[in-house]
């Protein structure tokens, strides 16, 4: 994930602009325009694994999984008015989400039940650092990350005090479950594959 400049604040009206002339995914957090990567066909395998298996397991449920590239514009209940200075867009890999009524014509304004980030060597930083924290804070109850490099799940579930903690990581084998969407898992050899 590389910033597109040497980081300099701009304002969300500034964001939308240089998206609207970009054909790159652009992602808008504390005022700082990063922009993501091409994924290698590694990730793009794992992205379509995980969205098959989502999509199948959700189906006919009030959840939707909504695959890369699709805006999610971080928001609490606690964010009041015309905050544009505290908007949060980020594109995830994959966002499961339940409560519908914030989903808009090209975007979700909230907190999505779960996120799947799939890392890349340029964002590893920024997922596992930036984005983690920025994902607890605006209580993303479950967060997923795929390392294809190191064979790895790391999975981070919100607890009571809205703090993250670690659910398990698993390497190379194993099946890895969530705790929010109950019955769904899968196997990381088949993932990984």
């Amino acid at each position: 994930m590389l910033s597109l400049t040497e980081p300099q604040a701009i304002t969300i009206a500034e964001y939308n602009k240089l998206r609207e002339n970009s054909e790159s995914r652009l992602e808008y957090i504390d005022g700082i325009v990063y922009m993501t990567p091409s994924p290698s066909t590694k990730h793009q395998r794992i992205s379509s694994r995980l969205h098959a298996k989502l999509f199948n397991f959700l189906e006919g449920k009030e959840c939707e999984v909504f695959p890369a590239p699709f805006d999610i514009e971080l928001r609490t209940d606690d964010d009041q008015g015309d905050q544009s200075e505290k908007t949060k867009v980020v594109i995830p890999d994959l966002s499961v989400i339940c409560d519908k009524t914030k989903l808009a014509e090209n975007k979700y304004v909230g907190s999505p039940e779960l996120i799947i980030e799939i890392l890349s060597p340029s964002n590893q930083a920024h997922d596992l650092v930036k984005k983690l924290n920025l994902y607890m804070q605006h209580g993303v109850k479950e967060y997923w990350i795929v390392n294809p490099l190191l064979n790895t799940v790391q999975i981070y579930v919100l607890n009571g005090e809205g703090q993250y903690h670690q659910l398990e990581v698993l390497k190379e084998t194993g099946t890895a479950h969530s705790e929010v969407l109950k019955g769904f898992s899968i196997n990381l050899e088949d993932l990984l594959k």
